[in-house]
């Protein structure tokens, strides 16, 4: 029997190529060896994003872009958080078992309070009850699906460890296992794209590559990036040149050979380098950008495909929580 994993995915902004190769591409991996599911975490976005145009909009396209990168809703389950209401009741009765000294403890919110401080506001100024109770919520999702592994990055590995303390204390409660115990399945190995300027692509940075940019843009972007004063005729060490680690994101060990070995000759300048870059890099991106326009031409279908996930995904959240429910005596 095949393990159950989980990956949740925020709707707070435009996909770029380090989001597709250190988040969406691993994750998808997963559906090759594990019972997969997916779903837009719409309720966590809400904290942070409140015109609803654009919430509404972030979400088809994220959806999109999951999909245009390879995610296949006949194979596994994709649905919207805010689709799934088993998910809210698990998180009003998960709370009865969260201490609130351990949500004083998470990363997010101790980070808010400290800037606060440093700023000489009061320490909880503009932080709300949503960014507060953000990992009970998490855990819900979580624990709803009787996941197995959560695929994360370092820093989101102590929100899978309150998953488990909460459903490790439902069931030493009620001494028997009512609700599955979830673990991290932290990826070290994923990429870590550089962007424009040589630092890791990050929206913070304003250092990205768009995924699903028109051609054109792409091209315009991929020219901005940051180099140093090398001549033409210099040699160049690919490895320590973004160029290079983005070529070889995208290109098969034969040209990146080749690549790397004019760089090394000389006679290469940083504006021939960039367009090999750009060449390499639409071959990949264009068939995903056609395919994410056409999802985003018919909205009315990423939202059926999400309907039927969410289809899909009830009867599994509904059974757990029953089980819990009659756990706890609410439920003859």
């Amino acid at each position: 029997m095949r393990k159950i994993s989980l990956t949740g995915i925020k709707p707070t902004g435009d996909l770029h190529i380090g989001n597709y190769f250190g988040t969406i591409r691993p994750a998808l991996e997963l559906a090759k060896t594990h019972d997969a599911r997916y779903f837009i975490a719409d309720y966590h976005a809400l904290n942070i994003m409140k015109n609803p145009k654009e919430l509404s909009a972030t979400i088809r396209h994220v959806a999109a872009g999951w999909l245009a990168s390879g995610l296949d809703p006949e194979k596994v389950i994709f649905y919207r958080q805010s689709s799934i209401p088993e998910t809210f009741e698990l998180t009003t009765m998960l709370m009865a078992f969260t201490p609130k000294g351990q949500m004083n403890r998470a990363h997010a919110y101790k980070a808010a309070v400290q800037e606060n401080n440093e700023r000489g506001n009061d320490p909880d100024a503009g932080i709300n009850m949503g960014l507060f109770t953000y990992p009970v919520l998490m855990a819900a999702d979580i624990i709803l699906f009787d996941s197995d592994i959560v695929p994360v990055g370092q820093d989101q590995v102590q929100h899978v460890e309150m998953a488990a303390d909460m459903a490790q204390a439902v069931n030493f409660n009620y001494k028997q296992e009512v609700l599955k115990v979830p673990q991290a399945g932290v990826q070290d190995d994923v990429a870590v794209v550089p962007g424009l300027d040589g630092r890791k692509m990050s929206k913070s940075y304003g250092n990205v590559i768009p995924l699903f940019a028109p051609e054109k843009d792409l091209r315009k972007t991929i020219m901005r990036i940051v180099t140093n004063s090398q001549g033409v005729e210099e040699p160049k060490d690919p490895d320590t040149s973004q160029i290079f680690l983005l070529y070889k994101l995208f290109a098969s060990p034969e040209e990146q050979a080749a690549f790397a070995a004019r760089y090394r000759a000389g006679g290469m300048g940083w504006g021939d380098a960039k367009e090999e870059l750009f060449r390499a890099v639409n071959r990949v991106l264009s068939p995903m950008r056609e395919h994410y326009n056409a999802l985003m031409a018919d909205p009315a279908n990423i939202d059926r495909i999400l309907a039927q996930g969410a289809e899909k995904a009830r009867p599994i959240a509904a059974a757990t929580v029953k089980r819990f429910r009659k756990a706890t005596g609410i439920e003859a």
